[in-house]
């Protein structure tokens, strides 16, 4: 039937393949070897942050800095859940400032160097400031809870510390709005418009329990385009940047949040706490295996007497680590495929599909555009530019075959043409 519909819509001149390309070759050879340049060294850093990460925990475990942080803080405190939280605090500050040179680099100096960032040096410090302090908090309460399982659990801990992490995960979900989130970015109602109105039209239409929506200043940080519907159990809200408002117009808007909507509609968040449920349990299976056999062979060194040791959590978190770097493209393939999805309602709900496609090449000032096959697979979370354009493309040949009377042939390539040369001339500039 699909194959009819776009047999249909080429006798009325529109051919979807052909306006992807069209969309596609706006934007410049240099643009796209920016772009390209960016996302594919973020390939690496995936590397990078991973061999990092395990040299801090062999240093701490090997100068007996956990053992020796560990010892002390026994006897300071009598209570074991204390004595891991205290550990927990502090191993946080410790491998943060360890891992600093290598965060200051791919967040501050990389970001201003492909022109994304618009903090100062200074602004961005306050920023990873703030992110140590709940860090610690979150930590703390954490590993408690965790370690508590641990103990209690045995040799089953795997299951129930899956089930433990995803309950605060919940948690985390519904505190984020009312109490994090405002840490970074200031939240204001959006003022009344003819596109709030519209946006709100949106989210009731689909079921989205929110009367009003809110901007946060992204712009502060960076240039990039974001919104998004979050929150749990009556935090649920609806956000958009100010960097989505300023610089897009309200068809690219409406099908951004058209796309957010449908992560909410679809009930991605509750089938992504199913899917990271399971992928922590095998996680976590898969380290204690892996805890075991290093444990036999170097814990009397590093001072480990078992896997509820909380001197061996960066041994345990080495562990985890090795695993969802091996399952980076599983991870990646489940959330791409909601991702789509949402994509898919979005065009539905707002019916703007050209103004998906201007969104997307947006958002191919940092996303390569058009990855090859086995590349997208491995290291897309998000389908690609080239994917993304193509669907709205066909879902608009389909319409157009139904005869819809919303949907004209035109393409919006003068739009996408004035996008692209905004983009570079914001490149040049930073």
């Amino acid at each position: 039937m699909l194959n009819g519909l776009f047999a249909a819509a080429s006798v009325t001149g529109f051919d979807p393949a052909a306006a992807t390309d069209a969309y596609i070759a706006t934007m410049d050879a240099a643009a796209r070897a920016r772009s390209d340049a960016y996302y594919e060294g973020g390939y690496w850093l995936i590397l990078i942050n991973l061999v990092a990460g395990l040299v801090v925990a062999f240093l701490l475990l090997q100068t007996g800095l956990s053992k020796g942080l560990r010892d002390r803080v026994k006897g300071m405190v009598k209570s074991t859940s204390l004595t891991v939280a205290i550990y927990a605090a502090v191993y946080t500050v410790v491998t943060t400032l360890l891992l600093f040179p290598l965060t200051l680099w791919q967040g501050y100096f990389r970001e201003h160097a492909y022109g994304l960032s618009t903090m100062t040096l200074g602004g961005w410090m306050s920023e990873q400031a703030i992110g140590l302090v709940t860090g610690v908090i979150m930590a703390a309460i954490f590993l408690t809870l965790f370690y508590l399982v641990l103990r209690i659990a045995k040799r089953a801990w795997w299951i129930w510390g899956a089930a433990v992490s995803v309950v605060l995960l919940a948690v985390a979900i519904f505190v984020s709005p009312v109490y994090i989130d405002p840490l970074f970015n200031e939240y204001t109602p959006m003022e009344e418009s003819e596109l709030r109105d519209d946006i709100l039209a949106l989210a009731e239409a689909n079921g989205i329990p929110a009367d009003d929506v809110y901007v946060f200043d992204v712009s502060r940080q960076s240039n990039r385009i974001t919104a998004n519907v979050n929150g749990l159990f009556g935090t649920t809200r609806i956000a958009l940047s100010d960097t989505l408002i300023d610089n897009t117009d309200s068809d690219e808007v409406l099908a951004v949040m058209g796309h957010e909507m449908g992560h909410y509609a679809l009930n991605h968040l509750w089938e992504m706490f199913t899917v990271f449920a399971v992928l922590l349990a095998i996680g976590f299976a898969f380290t204690d295996a892996l805890f075991r056999v290093l444990n036999e062979r170097f814990g009397a060194r590093w001072g480990i007497t078992g896997i509820s040791d909380i001197a061996g959590l960066p041994l345990l978190a080495a562990c985890l680590s090795v695993f969802f770097f091996l399952m980076t493209p599983v991870a990646n393939t489940v959330i791409r495929t909601n991702e789509a999805e949402a994509d898919l309602f979005g065009l539905n709900a707002a019916r703007a599909p050209d103004g998906f496609a201007t969104a997307a090449l947006r958002l191919a000032a940092y996303r390569k555009i058009d990855p090859g096959a086995l590349e997208e697979f491995v290291f897309f979370d998000h389908p690609s530019g080239r994917a993304r354009v193509a669907m709205s493309m066909q879902w608009k040949a389909g319409q157009l075959a139904l005869g819809a009377e919303d949907q004209t042939p035109e393409l919006r390539l003068d739009r996408a043409e004035a996008i692209m040369r905004d983009l570079a001339a914001q490149s040049a500039t930073d």
